[in-house]
């Protein structure tokens, strides 16, 4: 068990740290669908003028990365207690409720 372990922690730091060793070159690969939708609207509506500009704009694109996976990272805590929770209550429901095993 404790081989298997380890060997899934090795796969899950590779898989972490090689991204990270592959350095990109030229434009952004990961530019979001905000960068693909501003571009497609200025091509069919040159003249177009945004309604607002945003409240805060992060200084720097891994910044902007940071708080999309701690907002994703917080989102997926937060559903996997609820399931947990929910779950646990359906076995407790289930062995009589007393909560005894």
């Amino acid at each position: 068990m404790a081989r298997r372990n380890a060997v899934l922690l090795l796969i899950a730091a590779a898989l972490a740290i090689v991204p990270l060793l592959m350095g990109f070159q030229g434009e952004e690969v990961f530019g979001g669908a905000d960068g693909a939708a501003q571009t497609l609207i200025t091509e069919i509506q040159p003249a177009y003028e945004p309604w607002f500009g945003p409240l805060w704009e992060p200084p720097s694109g891994e910044v902007a990365s940071l708080l999309f996976t701690l907002q994703a990272a917080l989102g997926a805590g937060f559903l996997g207690y609820y399931l947990g929770l929910r779950r646990g209550q359906v076995r407790v429901r289930g062995s009589g409720g007393d909560g005894s095993h």
